[in-house]
């Protein structure tokens, strides 16, 4: 199982790579039932494989003028500070077990698994349907809207350590006005910066397995090496549809295995 766990991080590095998203939502899944890995503790190593990735591949970008610095400061900010409000405050807050009926109990690591499940499904949605070319407006910068979905943003990524560039990247397309290869490579930044700043409270207060975790990001700073070479030679659109379906399915397994198939919820 951890080979195929490997395996999975040069995938997740190959799709921040090519679509500025994406990867991260494999992660926390990967390290959790590939690698044996507490959910919880599992969230923190997902922020820190997606953020020293997501790091190493925006330079490529920035050099070719695919990261737009005001939206990247507008949206990234308010980010910022909720990840790191969400992990010192608001999840050591949520108790062990939230609550038992019939003999069913959603502790906090299986609340953790479904509310990232049902990210997932959601994102891939958005990954699988076809969307229209966006053409950029006159219109003033809504500093509003992007400030908000920056909060949101931030506060699920605090949660489920996902580094969120299936939502950044719309919304920078639809309401900062970038061009989709912009709006990736500035997804890249963001992401890299949020997650970075979020392990930082984790880090003092959590022990790490540091072959592990910098195993797991070495390979998957190869996959996005990769990735952003063969983002010059293969048509992303198509590959972020045949991605989407893969993170429904994904998606869409864990629902079933933690609501009906979990031993401890006797199932």
């Amino acid at each position: 199982m951890e080979m195929l766990g490997y395996l999975v991080a040069v995938g997740i590095g190959v799709s921040l790579g090519l679509i500025g998203g994406g990867g991260s939502i494999l992660t926390l899944p990967m390290l959790v039932y590939l690698f044996n890995i507490d959910p919880v503790m599992a969230t923190a190593y997902s922020l820190f494989i997606v953020g020293i990735t997501s790091l190493i591949g925006v330079f490529p970008k920035y050099q070719i003028g695919e990261v737009h610095l005001k939206s990247a400061l507008v949206f990234g900010l308010p980010s910022i500070l909720a990840v790191f409000i969400t992990r010192l405050y608001l999840l050591p807050s949520i108790p062990s077990v939230i609550f038992q009926w019939n003999g069913f109990e959603v502790t906090k690591s299986l609340f953790l698994l479904l509310l990232f499940a049902v990210l997932m499904v959601f994102a891939s949605i958005a990954m699988i349907r076809k969307k229209k070319n966006h053409v950029p407006s006159d219109r003033s910068y809504p500093y509003g809207l992007v400030l908000l979905e920056g909060s949101i943003v931030g506060i699920l990524t605090g949660l489920v350590g996902a580094g969120g560039g299936f939502i950044i990247i719309p919304a920078l397309v639809l309401f900062s006005q970038l061009s989709m290869k912009q709006a990736v490579g500035t997804s890249l930044l963001i992401i890299a910066a949020k997650s970075l700043v979020g392990i930082l409270g984790d880090i003092g207060s959590m022990a790490f397995e540091w072959n592990l975790l910098l195993s797991i990001t070495a390979l998957s700073i190869l996959g996005m090496i990769l990735g952003i070479w063969i983002s010059k030679r293969i048509d992303g659109d198509r590959l972020k549809i045949g991605f989407g379906w893969l993170v429904l399915g994904m998606g869409v397994l864990i629902l079933l295995k933690e609501l009906f198939f979990n031993p401890s919820n006797g199932h």
